[in-house]
């Protein structure tokens, strides 16, 4: 029995994703710079090939302004080099105008043929401090322009932020039916309200299991009051080896050359390191014991020099294979993964825990890919 009513509560199988450095989040040494390790188009997409050999079925990539590069450009760049990964590009709501932003992601949806699903953020943009309620808004209007533009002839929108008037809607209509799924995460009351409302997958950071189960049935509650369910995931990361002790040993090792002062400027530069979402991030390091673990393999040292996600499974294949089923239990649906460096650590875990785990494509599994092209604008539709 899960924690909360879930969308897909008959699914056996989880989705089980990796994540892309694509913001300068890759090193050998935790907040030392690797120049082979730099978020270019090489290192990253070999990243995203890596991940599709061992059997991912998502790859997160996430978005940024400071580091790294641009993540719709980066997931175009992706598509003719896979074919069974799914793509979870990351979208920060307002940096694109609306009706462009649907254009841009329906031709990406059939560039992947059915293989893209979007991340819904709503942190600030460079240069601009917005109240978080503005930000929020902002981006509900944003995913109710993109669902009327999936799914209408035309948008007719009047909200605070945007207003359009009698707006085809083609050629934005999307490869998959009804759009991308979306995926979301947020801890504010605004954050809650939008995903319960409009999103399908509700992220998660990692905390105590407790604290997770609370976060579950909080969101679920603001769901049911709009008759919705959710599926739920855990964004988190991965040190596992063939012992406890060398999983351990590893974890100590990525974290021996790190200054803390250092490790702090990483944080701080990140557009989201004033968040709701970091802030709960930060006070999980404060209760964690003395080797920074807060629960027995759950270890808090990877947030000494990252803002959001800040923790990682660390133990042998069975015990985080453990951990997995017991997330899963609690109605988890969705893992995003990754680990230090990316590339190695991928391997590791596809060649311990991968072969143990039954996974699946979401988008699959909510009959949203179809069989063959649509008809739609840039697929087997009338040109018109």
């Amino acid at each position: 029995m899960t924690i909360v009513p879930v969308t897909s509560a008959d699914l056996d199988a989880a989705e089980v994703s990796w994540f892309s450095a694509l913001c300068s989040d890759d090193y050998r040494f935790l907040g030392v710079p690797d120049g082979d390790l730099r978020s270019s188009w090489a290192h990253c997409s070999q990243i995203v090939k890596t991940a599709e050999a061992q059997g991912f079925r998502n790859i997160l990539c996430p978005s940024s302004y400071q580091v790294g590069q641009d993540t719709l450009s980066f997931v175009a760049g992706c598509a003719p080099i896979t074919d069974r990964i799914n793509m979870l590009a990351a979208v920060r709501c307002g940096e694109m105008q609306p009706i462009m932003l649907a254009r841009t992601l329906a031709t990406l949806d059939h560039m992947l043929e059915g293989r893209l699903t979007v991340n819904i953020i709503s942190s600030d943009f460079p240069g601009q401090k917005e109240p978080s309620p503005y930000r929020y808004q902002r981006s509900r209007e944003v995913v109710e322009i993109l669902k009327q533009a999936w799914s209408r002839e035309e948008i007719n929108f009047n909200g605070d932020v945007y207003s359009f008037s009698g707006m085809t809607t083609d050629p934005v209509k999307p490869y998959q039916t009804g759009g991308p799924l979306l995926y979301f995460g947020g801890y504010s009351p605004d954050a809650l309200d939008l995903c319960a409302e409009h999103c399908d997958v509700y992220l998660m950071w990692p905390e105590s299991k407790d604290d997770l189960a609370g976060r579950m049935q909080a969101v679920h509650e603001r769901a049911a009051e709009k008759g919705r369910t959710l599926d739920y995931g855990l964004r988190v990361h991965m040190i596992v080896r063939d012992t406890e002790a060398e999983a351990k040993e590893y974890a100590d090792y990525i974290v021996s050359k790190l200054d803390d002062d250092h490790g702090r400027k990483i944080r701080e530069r990140a557009l989201d390191a004033t968040s709701l979402g970091v802030s709960h991030q930060s006070k999980t390091r404060e209760i964690a014991d003395d080797l920074g673990y807060i629960e027995p393999h759950l270890w808090t040292g990877v947030g000494r020099a990252r803002s959001g996600c800040g923790a990682a499974l660390v133990g042998s294949a069975d015990q985080v294979l453990s951990e997995i089923e017991a997330y899963q239990k609690m109605g988890m649906r969705a893992f995003i993964f990754s680990g230090y460096p990316h590339i190695d650590e991928a391997e590791h875990f596809g060649r311990l825990v991968m072969p143990h785990l039954k996974t699946c494509s979401l988008p699959h599994a909510y009959g949203r890919v179809p069989s063959e092209p649509p008809a739609t604008p840039l697929a087997a539709g009338d040109r018109r």
